[in-house]
């Protein structure tokens, strides 16, 4: 019964280093600036110069991403979409990369808009009823069940270049003169009405990988989007 205040107050000794310790942690990065795997191995261990991607482009792809992901804009950040519009369009030249894995998920066939070209895009642009494609980086929005069954929003996150994607409707969705078939009949991919619309039989992974905030960059080496956009310039 006589121990009781020392056991008293040494439970309270105890119980303040405890409650000190809990909340004196270092806080820990919430958005960390680099990929789990280094950009240079990650383009090396992937091969993607062999399957079409120039490290240019990647490298660009990249710097975006880690300005997006350190601005906290990126909700999902273990994957990268990169769309390289400067390849033919018959050619797999929409990469979906997991970042933490080390891993190519998809390498699929994408279309442009019909107002940017034929077999290459060559035109873009932000505006309504264009039919064009817009450059830049987007951050990947909610799925949902459009006139092209299952669609996924894209909000665009570059003045001048992309802004204006939600309202103009640039959704990721699926398509049927999105595929090989379509290639051999017609001698190049079709095209869509400014979105960058996949295989049909592929959509519905592929929106359900990437949805929900994860980075989509949609490149061409158009001289005045390399000068003035801010995102794909290491800081």
């Amino acid at each position: 019964m006589k121990n009781r205040p020392a056991l008293f107050f040494a439970f309270l000794f105890f119980s303040g280093m405890l409650f000190a310790g809990i909340f004196s942690r270092p806080c820990i990065e919430p958005f960390p600036s680099l990929p789990k795997v280094p950009c240079e191995a990650l383009y090396q261990s992937l091969e993607l110069a062999r399957i079409g991607l120039k490290e240019p482009v990647f490298r660009l792809a990249i710097n975006g991403y880690e300005k997006l992901n350190k601005s906290g804009r990126l909700l999902k950040r273990s994957v990268v979409s990169i769309c390289d519009l400067s390849q033919s369009a018959n050619n797999l030249r929409l990469y979906v990369i997991d970042l933490d894995r080390g891993v190519l998920l998809y390498h699929t066939l994408v279309a442009h808009g019909k107002q940017s070209g034929e077999e290459f895009a060559r035109q873009f642009g932000n505006h309504q009823n264009s039919h064009l494609s817009s450059l830049g980086f987007y951050i990947t929005g909610a799925i949902y069940k459009g006139q092209h069954g299952t669609s996924m929003r894209l909000e665009g996150q570059e003045k001048g270049f992309n802004d204006q994607a939600l309202r103009r409707g640039i959704v990721v969705h699926g398509a049927d003169y999105v595929s090989e078939e379509f290639i051999r009949c017609n001698g190049r991919l079709g095209r869509s009405q400014g979105c960058p619309a996949v295989p049909s039989g592929l959509c519905d992974t592929l929106v359900s990988c990437i949805q929900g905030g994860s980075c989509f960059f949609m490149y061409y080496p158009d001289p005045v989007y390399l000068k003035q956009s801010l995102l794909i310039c290491p800081d």
